[in-house]
């Protein structure tokens, strides 16, 4: 999996410095032909559309890594179980979780909280490596001939997988050495921009590193900004990936103290729906619904909402067992819109979270997915959980996948680390450079399809608080029949190949999301 959450890479064995450009504010909710950026009209909607309409509020799940509900931004919006005493140590709604007030945390436990996991590539093949693992291709027998094969080119993934890991942190660290030789030689521990251009090197590889510093620079001149959150994140990033992700003897899964093998199991986890690492789900939640008009902060796409927190994902890939109970939790407690923010290349337990989303389906509620940041063809790979149903009985119908947009109506539209798929991705939504709520009451620029998915929740949970008569099949609806199409190309990476190619070529309806004419539509529904 990767993360869904915005980390600037220094790719510095080739000198490749990416960042994100600074985007006009709040220009996921501007409109194209006012503001010049290819946002979603909700500015526009509430000035022409919703002035003296009544609204009811809508509960929204966050099924994520943690949502800090102390924000000063979100804790207007956080859901407080009004069923549940806080802190007595019992379960008053009888719901099965104790002093959940405002969600349930699945992946915490008595002994505190999982921070870290695998991938879920790394724990198939722990599962797997009794069965296969001594075999080799004389030795396997007709009948596990398929499953072998299945573990070899697993197995195979995830050698290089481990090695990329390694061998990029290497790189990353190797360029913050030279880094610090070079600032210690300017003598200042800030330098500025014309410190490092008046600064001669004294080799190539100084050469190289003051070149990317600069080029970082003139993006934004925090010097302090790119060494502890551009170069000390992405060096973070890549020890998780090495020590935990890629770590086949590390499996923190005690910590929960469940029956991990039992799917059916639902009471265990514990109620601390912020966790360790709060910041994407955060994040998530701001994009949704920020307090509008408190004159601080940002401004979220829907006025009325609640957020549920449900935490389900660590940093690694999130587990099946934990999703599924995640959205029937969500679905029990009257969440009415779920968003799911996270994705992986494999799944353990493809059946149990099925069997969930059909039961949130049972309950009306509508299921917004983000399509994976792998730049890949959704027709050709996969990212999970989906849509179709394991068992051949068909797909989720209150069920959209979000593809990841930028500000620029050009070839640019459809952002170069978003998912695409004819069939497979719905809707495309702002997700580059989106500003939010992150924890500790802070806010940052964040891309991903991660951020087009709770554009998209925003606006169905817009769209249920002020036409609450509506179906989850009718809300998806609406927004698929309501999307602004682009006549253009785009450019989107196949095989590793630069193609040109119509929106609807690589999506359902062919569109960006739009508030707008969503709910014009909307009110022609009885």
């Amino acid at each position: 999996m990767v993360k869904m959450k915005r980390i600037a890479l220094i790719l510095t064995l080739v000198g490749l410095c990416m960042g994100v450009e600074a985007q006009k504010a709040n220009w996921q909710n501007l409109d194209l032909k006012t503001d010049s950026v290819f946002g979603i009209s909700t500015e526009k909607a509430y000035k022409e559309l919703l002035q003296h309409k009544k609204a009811v509020p809508v509960l929204v799940a966050v099924i994520d890594g943690g949502v800090d509900t102390a924000h000063e931004d979100l804790k207007a919006i956080i859901w407080n179980n009004p069923k549940e005493k806080a802190n007595n140590g019992k379960d008053d709604d009888k719901n099965g979780y104790v002093d959940d007030m405002h969600g349930w945390n699945f992946i915490g436990g008595p002994k505190g909280d999982v921070h870290y996991d695998n991938l879920e590539l790394v724990r198939i093949l722990r599962r797997d490596s009794a069965k296969y693992g001594s075999l080799t291709d004389s030795t396997v027998s007709a009948a596990d001939k398929a499953g072998y094969e299945k573990y070899k080119k697993m197995r195979k993934e995830y050698e290089q997988g481990a090695i990329n890991a390694a061998r990029t942190l290497q790189g990353i660290e190797g360029f913050k050495s030279v880094l610090d030789r070079v600032v210690a030689a300017i003598g200042k521990d800030t330098p500025t921009i014309d410190d490092f251009k008046k600064y001669i090197p004294r080799d190539p590889g100084e050469t190289q590193i003051c070149r990317v510093v600069i080029g970082q620079l003139e993006k934004d001149p925090d010097y302090t900004h790119f060494k502890e959150e551009e170069l000390g994140g992405a060096i973070k990033h890549f020890q998780v990936q090495k020590e935990y992700q890629y770590n086949i003897s590390y499996d923190p899964r005690s910590i929960v103290g469940d029956d991990y093998n039992n799917s059916q199991e639902r009471n265990y986890g514990n109620a601390d729906v912020t966790g360790p690492d709060a910041d994407h789900g955060t994040h998530v939640s701001g994009i949704i619904g920020a307090v509008r008009d408190n004159a601080i902060g940002i401004m979220g796409v829907a006025d009325h909402v609640q957020i549920m927190a449900v935490r389900v994902v660590p940093d690694g890939d999130e587990r099946d067992k934990d999703v599924a109970n995640g959205i029937r939790y969500a679905a029990d407690n009257g969440a009415k819109v779920i968003n799911m923010s996270f994705g992986k290349g494999y799944s353990w337990d493809k059946k149990a979270v099925d069997e969930a989303v059909k039961y949130a389906m049972s309950k009306d509620v509508l299921l917004v997915h983000a399509a994976g940041n792998e730049g890949n063809n959704l027709e050709k790979h996969t990212n999970y959980p989906t849509r179709t149903y394991e068992d051949g009985s068909g797909q989720a119908d209150a069920w959209i996948e979000v593809g990841a947009s930028g500000p620029d109506d050009d070839s640019t539209l459809v952002a170069s680390f978003s998912n695409y798929g004819k069939t497979k991705v719905d809707v495309f939504a702002p997700g580059v450079g989106i500003y939010s709520t992150t924890p500790g009451s802070h806010y940052a620029n964040h891309d991903g399809t991660s951020m087009a998915a709770p554009v998209v929740t925003g606006l169905a949970a817009l769209i249920r608080e002020y036409y609450p008569k509506l179906s989850a099949s009718q809300v998806k609806e609406i927004i698929m029949r309501s999307v602004v199409k682009p006549t253009h190309k785009v450019i989107v990476m196949d095989d590793d190949q630069p193609r040109q190619v119509l929106l609807s070529d690589i999506s359902v309806t062919g569109g960006v999301v739009n508030a707008y004419e969503a709910l014009k539509l909307a009110a022609t529904y009885k």
